[in-house]
């Protein structure tokens, strides 16, 4: 053993592997001195040397750290490198097992925390937290979308949405194969007081009415209920729902409807319109007879709500049952099965929402056969709501001939278009400030033979047009447009053209040209019809005519712009007979003049000449009332309907006017009218039934007399004395017997 010394004096035993060990760390090693014993700082110390010095810092150790047992390779328990030591194996097994029991311990009490009792209050979120939670998740949550479409809104604020149910129309119907029965469309008669007022009268009228009329020969508005010619029980409806002076619509609009004249009504809610189609709609079913079992009805009126319709069909049922006109009502919400068999019962009215009533057709629980008055109301909302496609198909069901009134607050293009095809020489009826015409264009129509009149026409008026401002000339076709400018610009007039097939720059620069007056004439085909905005424009020339009446519309409008007054020419040929009606009902609709050239030319048209409003007196209303039949309504003596005692089925009684009537007062009103004409007095009954068996026996000779006291009853208490079978006079006094 060998000892280390540790300071002065001091030593310390050194093992052999440890001086071996020791001896090998250095760089030189010196044999023999491995096992000898080192006297530490006895001495003198063993010079360095030059390797020596230089490595020694190298060599120290860092305080502090010491280095990891090793064990020699060939000692006692040392293990070779190609196997691990059992012990060391073992102890490694056993921290695995130490970290995996750790892990389960944790997870153990994780799950037992989470199966504790929680509080709602503190550990679920409340609503704000949600809140926020839901803001995180959803950032565009509430930004209004500016690119999205606006949404619609009607004349009482409420939005209009979108149908989501998809009603298909009507199919196609071939009038021609139908066979329809002449029917009285016209039935007013000028009072004397309005037949004598003078033009001058009229118009103060109107203006005092605050309404507007235009069409073809609109008959004069009137003041009093009186001048309308309703009978005396009309009259007392009405006075009973306390009207006490027609409103402006229905001082202009009855007398329309009376006429049987097409109308367009443009009046607000509350304007007093239900009555003005109503009452003359009474007039016209009473004229008509009676319904047949399976017909349908003869008056419609189309809604756009159910809320509308109901109210409507309450201010029917209120004045129809004066005449026992049915009155049914159907909508989409309500009883299908109630409205079906309303239906069936026969209604002379109906009151509807589009949907509904196209279901009811297809179903064939009724048809339009028999409808020769037609009825929209609010027209511009039904188009808002969709429901375009199912108006037209109606309209087409209808015999062409019928009698049709459009109501509408607003007058928008599509229902100007509405109105023109479902309407025959329209009156309109304008209440308040909307009106249609533009009163600052002129329209002239020329009529001129086929060939070069057309030309020679516009030499002679184009330079006195010109010298009034610039001049529009409106042709069809390109090659037309290009032929006219090349004659044009040969007879040394400045001009521009535009067609379609010129670019969209060459076209600006066309109509910057035009605007700045560097030529006052523009030949041009439909492409500026819309949207050309020149207050200049004071002449507007259709060398030919359009192809439709919208774009004539649209071609005149371009004069007459910004207060500025204006004329506009349009030159027809006997090729343009078709387009002719269109044209006359145009200029009427807007208070223009109808050449009468125009006129004959337009009277050939087949369908024209038919439906052409031709004048004449209304149909005398009989004196027994309105119509050729009496219609009594409930309660009436003179009732010529011989009623079933035992049935309230046989009464045509408000309970069977629809599904959406007031049972109760509907069943009184039937009892009541049963008992006012099915019974009378006991004295009156008594004498009619001791009548009726005299003449079944024959006399009172076949009748054995010892029956006699058997017919003669006792007056009881409470009782009334009542004589034998064929007694004349009071009862005699006869002796008391044991039949007594």
């Amino acid at each position: 053993m060998s000892y280390s010394g540790f300071g002065r004096g001091s030593f310390a035993p050194v093992s052999g592997y440890a001086a071996m060990q020791g001896a090998s760390s250095s760089k030189t090693f010196v044999p023999g001195r491995t096992l000898n014993y080192h006297v530490g700082n006895v001495g003198k110390r063993r010079a360095m040397t030059e390797e020596e010095y230089f490595n020694d810092d190298e060599e120290e150790e860092q305080p502090g750290v010491k280095e990891a047992y090793q064990k020699a390779p060939d000692s006692p328990g040392g293990a070779s490198d190609d196997s691990d030591d059992p012990l060391d194996a073992f102890m490694a097994g056993i921290e695995k097992e130490i970290v995996q029991d750790t892990k389960e311990r944790i997870s153990t009490v994780e799950e037992k925390l989470k199966e504790k009792g929680t509080r709602d209050d503190i550990d679920n979120e409340d609503v704000q937290e949600s809140y926020f939670r839901y803001m995180e998740e959803n950032p565009n949550a509430g930004v209004i979308n500016e690119e999205e479409d606006i949404i619609d809104y009607d004349s009482d604020g409420n939005p209009i949405m979108e149908r989501k149910k998809v009603i298909d129309p009507l199919p196609a119907m071939d009038h021609s194969e139908i066979e329809y029965e002449p029917f009285e469309r016209n039935f007013y008669i000028p009072h004397k007081e309005i037949e004598t007022l003078t033009e001058s009268q009229v118009d103060e009228l109107r203006r005092k009415l605050g309404i507007k009329v235009s069409g073809l020969s609109p008959p004069r508005p009137v003041s009093s209920f009186g001048h309308f010619g309703f009978d005396e029980a009309l009259l007392g409806a009405i006075r009973k729902s306390e009207y006490t002076q027609p409103t402006p619509i229905q001082a202009q609009g009855i007398p329309v409807a009376l006429s049987g004249r097409d109308m367009i009504g443009i009046a607000k809610t509350g304007s007093g319109k239900t009555a003005a189609f109503l009452w003359p709609l009474l007039v016209h079913i009473m004229d008509q007879k009676e319904l047949q079992k399976g017909e349908g009805p003869i008056g419609l009126i189309l809604a756009p709500t159910r809320e509308l319709s109901q109210q409507i069909y309450h201010e029917a049922k209120k004045f129809g049952k004066v005449y026992n006109i049915n009155v049914v009502c159907a909508y989409g919400g309500g009883s299908m099965w109630e409205q079906s068999k309303a239906c069936q019962e026969g209604a002379e009215i109906i009151v509807a929402t589009p949907g509904r009533l196209i279901d009811l057709v297809k179903k064939k629980v009724t048809n339009l056969q028999r409808v020769t008055y037609l009825v929209y109301d609010e027209a511009d909302r039904m188009f808002d709501m969709g429901f375009e496609p199912q108006v037209r198909s109606i309209a087409d069901h209808v015999r062409p001939d019928r009698q049709t009134l459009l109501f509408s607050a607003t007058f928008r293009k599509r229902v100007e278009k509405l109105a023109r095809d479902i309407l025959a020489d329209p009156i309109r009826v304008v209440q308040g400030e909307v009106g249609e015409a533009n009163e600052d264009v002129t329209q002239m129509v020329e009529v001129l033979p086929v060939g070069p009149a057309k030309w020679t026409w516009l030499m002679r008026r184009l330079v006195s047009f010109t010298s009034e401002g610039s001049v529009l000339i409106f042709v069809t076709r390109k090659s037309n447009s290009e032929e006219l400018a090349a004659n044009l610009k040969a007879k040394d007039f400045d001009l521009g053209l535009l067609h379609g097939d010129i670019s969209q720059s060459e076209r600006n620069e066309i109509i910057s040209a035009f605007k700045k007056k560097d030529f006052s004439i523009l030949v041009a085909t439909d492409v500026a019809a819309r949207g050309l905005d020149i207050p200049h424009i004071k002449t507007v020339i259709n060398y030919d005519v359009a192809r439709d009446i919208d774009t004539h519309t649209h071609r005149i409008g371009r004069t007459g712009r910004a207060g500025t007054k204006g004329h506009a020419y349009t030159l027809i040929t006997e090729k343009d007979k078709e387009f002719a009606p269109h044209l006359v009902r145009n200029l009427e609709g807007a208070n223009q003049h109808v050449p009468p050239g125009l006129l004959e030319l337009a009277q050939k048209c087949p369908w024209f000449k038919k439906n052409r409003y031709k004048g004449g007196k209304g149909k005398v209303l009989s004196s027994r009332g309105l119509g050729c039949k009496e219609r009594p309504g409930l309660g009436s003596e003179n009732s010529t309907h011989v009623q079933d005692t035992m049935s309230l089925s046989s009464f045509r009684a408000a309970a069977n006017a629809g599904p959406q009537s007031d049972r109760l007062s509907a069943m009184k009103s039937a009892f009541y009218s049963q008992f006012k004409s099915n019974f009378v007095s006991a004295v009156e009954q008594d004498k009619s039934a001791s009548e009726e068996n005299y003449a079944a026996a024959g006399g009172t000779a076949q009748l054995n007399s010892s029956l006699q006291p058997q017919m003669i009853q006792p007056s009881g208490i409470g009782g009334a004395s009542r004589m034998g079978l064929g007694s004349e006079g009071p009862a005699k006094k006869k002796k008391r017997s044991r039949w007594d």
